[in-house]
């Protein structure tokens, strides 16, 4: 295993776990991977035809070792491992987005993502201290999501809104006077989620309009992705 060492939030490279991950990559940040690993169990067919000639074309190296699965994968069905750089993403002003104060579960971070890229929300503030969007876990949670949604980091929201002032702000709460089918955005707007525990700070409800979802008081709320996902929905009636 000398080598290949386990993904660290400082390492310089993250890896996508799985042929559907490693495609996505190659699709939308091709220029960001380096190596692709191949599994011997990988059975040869029309599938790693086409990985290899994606890799040959872009000038991507091919691995074929087992070694660097025994340290990233725990899954037995995890035949390709992408490597690739991470990278910088920069957010537009002429676009809506979904904020994320201190999101801490990576699960939930991919999951968000892949939401919001299926409703057509393409730009993610995340606000620190923050769960690393660079990780596998993160990578696999968004089904490959992660290479299509452009996200940057911010150390405070204050800085966030330093840099995106005119817009509507949305943060949803469950002390909110705002019903989510009442709300009717006019222009850019930021869709604004706390915490998977503690949701929003009080201070929120000071921050533009803040949004409820109703639903049955049988569950005192909804978690995280799911909250996250029907406003994307409902809102995308608006865009």
């Amino acid at each position: 295993m000398a080598g290949y060492k386990r993904y660290r939030k400082d390492s310089e490279v993250s890896y996508s776990l799985g042929i559907t991950l490693t495609f996505e990559l190659l699709k939308y940040k091709k220029e960001n991977a380096t190596r692709v690993f191949v599994h011997s169990e990988m059975k040869d067919g029309d599938t790693l035809a086409h990985l290899r000639a994606i890799c040959m074309e872009a000038g991507i190296e091919l691995l074929f070792t087992d070694k660097i699965f025994h340290v990233l994968s725990e899954k037995e069905n995890c035949y390709v491992i992408g490597e690739f750089r991470k990278y910088a993403g920069h957010l537009s002003g002429q676009c809506s987005h979904i904020v994320l104060v201190n999101p801490s579960n990576a699960g939930n971070l991919g999951t968000i993502m892949r939401s919001a890229l299926g409703f057509g929300f393409g730009q993610m503030a995340v606000i620190r201290p923050a769960v690393d969007a660079f990780s596998p876990k993160v990578v696999r949670a968004s089904m490959g999501a992660i290479f299509s949604v452009d996200f940057e980091y911010f150390d405070s929201f204050s800085e966030y809104l330093g840099r995106f002032k005119e817009r509507e702000l949305y943060p949803f709460m469950l002390q909110a006077k705002k019903r989510l089918y009442d709300v009717e955005p006019a222009d850019w707007f930021s869709l604004i989620f706390g915490n998977e525990a503690t949701g929003l700070p009080e201070e929120f409800l000071k921050v533009g309009t803040s949004v409820i979802i109703p639903h049955a008081d049988r569950i005192d709320s909804l978690n995280l992705p799911i909250a996250a996902s029907i406003a994307m929905y409902e809102f995308s009636k608006h865009t």
